[in-house]
């Protein structure tokens, strides 16, 4: 053999190394985009929740005061039908917030599928070589 040629098990353990590096750099990548999924997740989740619980708290506080004060103009029941109307708008409008947010997720991590396609293909040109 010459200087600057190789065993073939030489060839075969450097392309076995090269896959294990591969496929450790692929898990890297495929945890770190979903740890960055995971953090939108939480942000939506917290939205989601915030307008729950203000909504809750929005119909315990608001509906009291304000129904006091319409009935004092109108039926109880207009009262509180007003009441009920608008708080209800409040609660819709956070909820759809943080719905909206939720979509923006992507549980599949891309980058990392079309990193583990490529190294595939280039695995498959070093082994037809």
């Amino acid at each position: 053999m010459g200087v600057g040629e190789r065993s073939f098990s030489d060839v075969l353990q450097d392309i076995v190394h090269n896959v294990q590096d591969l496929v450790r750099s692929e898990i890297r990548l495929a945890k770190t985009e979903l740890r960055e999924e995971a953090v939108k997740a939480k942000a939506s989740a917290l939205a989601i929740g915030a307008g729950a619980v203000t909504s809750v708290f929005a119909i315990l506080f608001l509906l009291l005061a304000i129904f006091a004060g319409l009935a004092l103009f109108m039926p109880y029941w207009a009262a509180a039908l007003i009441v009920g109307g608008v708080l209800a708008l409040a609660g819709t409008l956070m909820l759809s917030e943080g719905i909206k947010r939720f979509k923006l997720i992507h549980p599949t991590p891309k980058h990392t599928v079309e990193s583990i396609k490529e190294n595939i293909e280039w695995t498959k040109q070093q082994l037809s070589k």
